[in-house]
């Protein structure tokens, strides 16, 4: 018989139903189960791996042994058949293809000789000292005739904690060459699944001969290593993915640790002239290019593949499962190549273009952005038009907040352009703006200057029209700009797109801000830490807060919620308390801006103004929560609030009584997320405390929360507003989109002809900075 087949005894309860019971793993989700996708055709995109339902994990040497190469690394081990058990109990078919055996066989024979030698020793010499013990060179197939059932047995254990039950397969090149034998295998691996059980399959390396180069007969891959057999497998058994784990992230164009080296996120066939390979992992006999060309047969058989990292501790605990959810882990083989750029030669696409871009003159750069306004009022039928049309796909799967946001209109459009104008004229002296000059010592001159940050990423949801306003703050400051709108806005953001490279071009650097159209997902975005320098989430709380865990390498500018609070104080005018609140709440509830908590001094319920200002509230159709306290005071109140921070983004708010200033200033704390935050009063001593105290982006005294806005500020345009305390809080306009850089002047000065000994002497002179003074 080609294979020795292990069962475990007990069979799990899968094979009389078609579910186990659920297990409970580090959050995973115990997903839907899984229904079969065709096979013949490898998966496209990464997304669809999801639809994955026979997956074969390969296993390297690397991944399963230790460091010292004598035997498992078993917490990894552990965490990987915790991943395979969770794909499983979710209904997808896995095997394993693991190596390890030799490295286990090792350590057992290792300690069988040591422990003989010892007892030789001790009676051989009668003492209890021992003289030094040298361990002999071990023979590869001892150790793997040693070690293959302890390997089988301690999988066997590690499964049968998620009841699921795992048999063994061992192989060898033989075997695949006899036609019977190749039925075989397939009908038992078959039958096998078919019972929920884990196939674990191995070469027999207790007798397989050495591997002979160059053997593939007629298209098949020959058996060499665990590489090659686990592409055979995959594509015997018309599997639907391939996860062969390694100790590298994936495929390098270059050796990894090379200077150079870039991970290849997706690579296609044809491509392999492009790729120096390296020497081969620590143990095993395969390397990357046997895993390569493994990848590519399996491809071509129909099997998508992902090779990925199986030893990083950041990642192992949730490799497999990430790339099953379609997540960018490792190096994705596919066959179909994009007809566009991906999303890193955009990126490098865009730094380059953008260090041409602020290389321009001031007023090379205002001539782009004064076409791009142009532009927006002479294409506004096209833009228009392209927006009507996400409109009707958006009728009936948005919210309304969401669906106003996308709208556009020619008002709004007039405005942009405004705004553009108003930032040409306005930042000319911008970039390279000399902001400190000292003379260190003589003829030693250092200057501060702003330069621009380098690469902007900016997220936005369903606002089209923040592409052309961040594009000319971009534009203005010499970044370079990566756009990631939201497909609910995906026409109007082409053509958007397409007139901001039409102004840019008129200098030469259109691609200096570049449109994400792929299917790149957020998440995948803010991983390039190495490329993108800031990321500018504008969207929903749970869309910038998503943001803020994901880039844990890149900083992100922005805030999570716009819950604005306006404070009705006890002094207050009735004219301007109705009218702020009005325009606070109602102007454009959807924004980020908009109030939606309302204070009131508890000596103002039951006055005119309070009841002034309920009715106004109704007649504008707001719908009212209570808040904890101003519930209390009524017989029948409206609805209660179900949370004081909840940012409503439509014609809803809350009302809640403070007792004072104090009172006020204290919920907002709480409550509030240090964006807007108003006070109404004539009263200018508790206004100015107000004002001092209150700890938010934006403090107003006597007007709308509404005005927390670039355009309004004369900021021209903004790329959204922060709530960070570093770097740049409130709208964030070209100002916040520079930093500065250092720049020293001398004559050949070193640090020696400034010691004790030396002939010079610090100076740190300040020399005035003339107006308009530019580096």
């Amino acid at each position: 018989m080609f294979a020795r087949l292990a069962l475990c005894s007990r069979l799990p309860s899968r094979i009389r139903q078609s579910n186990v019971c659920p297990v409970s793993t580090r959050g995973y989700s115990q997903a839907k189960f899984v229904l079969p996708r065709p096979h013949g055709k490898s998966s496209a995109h990464r997304s669809e791996l999801k639809q994955a339902k026979r997956i074969v994990v390969k296993l390297g040497s690397a991944v399963v042994t230790r460091g010292d190469e004598c035997g498992l690394a078993l917490g990894r081990l552990a965490s990987i058949v915790e991943q395979v058990a969770v794909l499983q109990n979710q209904g997808r078919e896995m095997m394993i293809v693991t190596s390890g055996a030799v490295a286990f066989g090792k350590q057992r024979l290792r300690h069988e000789i040591l422990l003989s030698q010892s007892v030789r020793q001790a009676l051989h010499s009668g003492q209890n000292q021992l003289k030094d013990m040298s361990v002999p060179v071990l023979e590869a197939r001892a150790c793997a005739a040693a070690g293959q059932s302890g390997l089988m047995a301690l999988y066997e254990a590690m499964f049968t904690q998620y009841s699921i039950c795992t048999a063994q397969i061992l192989v060898t090149n033989l075997d695949f060459h006899d036609e019977q034998k190749r039925r075989n295998l397939n009908s038992t691996l078959h039958e096998l699944l078919r019972m929920n059980i884990v196939p674990i399959i191995n070469t027999n390396d207790a007798v397989v001969p050495p591997p002979v180069p160059n053997s593939d007969l007629q298209g098949v891959i020959s058996i060499k290593d665990n590489d090659s057999l686990s592409a055979r497998l995959a594509v015997e058994m018309k599997a639907d993915l391939l996860i062969a784990l390694s100790d590298v992230q994936g495929l390098y164009d270059s050796p990894p640790g090379t200077d150079d080296a870039k991970l290849i996120d997706i690579f296609y066939p044809g491509d392999q002239q492009s790729i120096t390979y390296g020497t081969k992992s620590r143990v095993g006999i395969g390397g990357m290019e046997a895993k390569v060309k493994a990848a590519l047969w399996a491809l071509q058989g129909g099997t998508s593949v992902v090779i990925a990292n199986g030893t990083d501790p950041k990642v192992t605990g949730h490799v497999i499962t990430d790339i099953v959810e379609g997540k960018k882990i490792g190096t994705f083989f596919s066959e179909v190549k994009p007809a566009g750029p991906t999303v890193e030669q955009q990126t490098e696409m865009a730094r380059h273009a953008g260090r041409a871009l602020a290389s321009l003159l001031p007023e090379q750069r205002g001539e782009i952005i004064c076409c791009l306004a142009e532009l927006l009022t002479e294409k506004k039928d096209e833009i228009l038009s392209a927006n009507r049309k996400d409109m009707e796909l958006a009728a009936g799967r948005l919210s309304q907040p969401l669906i106003n946001r996308l709208s556009l209109s020619t008002a709004k459009l007039n405005s942009l352009a405004i705004g553009l104008r108003q930032l040409a004229v306005s930042s000319g002296n911008s970039v390279g703006r000399v902001l400190r000059r000292t003379r260190v010592a003589n003829s030693l001159e250092l200057e501060q200057i702003t330069v621009p940050i380098g690469v902007l990423l900016v997220i936005f949801e369903s606002r089209p029209d923040c592409l052309p306003q961040v594009s000319a703050l971009a534009i203005a400051s010499g970044n370079a700009l990566l756009l990631k709108g939201g497909k609910e806005a995906s026409n109007t953001n082409k053509i958007l797109h397409q007139l901001t490279q039409e102004a840019l071009s008129i200098h030469g650097v259109a691609d200096a801000i570049q449109l994400v159209s792929t299917r790149e997902e957020v998440e995948d975005l803010c991983k390039l830490d190495k490329m993108i320098d800031l990321i500018i989430p504008r969207g929903s709380s749970e869309l910038v807060r998503d943001i803020q865990r994901a880039a844990k390498g890149i900083p992100v500018l922005g805030h999570s919620e716009g819950v604005c609070h306006v404070y009705v104080d006890s002094e207050a005018s009735i004219d301007k308390a109705i009218d702020v609140v009005k325009d606070s709440k109602c102007d454009y509830p959807a924004a980020c801006n908009a109030m939606e908590t309302l204070l009131i001094h508890r000596d103002l319920l039951r006055t005119p103004i309070f009841d002034q200002i309920i009715d106004m509230l109704r007649t504008q159709q707001v719908k009212i929560h209570a808040g904890p306290r101003f519930a209390s005071y009524l017989t029948f109140s409206p609805s209660e609030v179900k949370s004081l921070r909840t940012e409503y983004g439509d014609l809803e708010c809350c009302i809640e009584v403070v007792d004072g200033l104090q009172d006020a200033v204290d919920h907002i704390h709480k409550y509030g997320s240090s964006h807007t935050d108003v006070i109404v009063t004539e009263n200018e001593e508790t206004a100015e405390q107000f004002l001092q105290l209150v700890d938010s982006a934006c403090v107003f005294w006597n007007a709308s929360s509404r005005f927390a806005d670039g355009y309004r500020f004369g900021l021209g345009a903004e790329v959204g507003i922060s709530t960070a305390r570093i770097h740049a809080r409130g709208p964030v306009g070209l100002e916040g989109l520079l930093t500065t850089k250092w720049v020293l002047r001398g004559e050949g000065h070193t640090v020696a002809d400034f010691s004790e000994q030396g002939s010079m002497k610090y100076l740190h002179e300040t020399i005035p900075v003339p107006q308009g003074n530019f580096n």
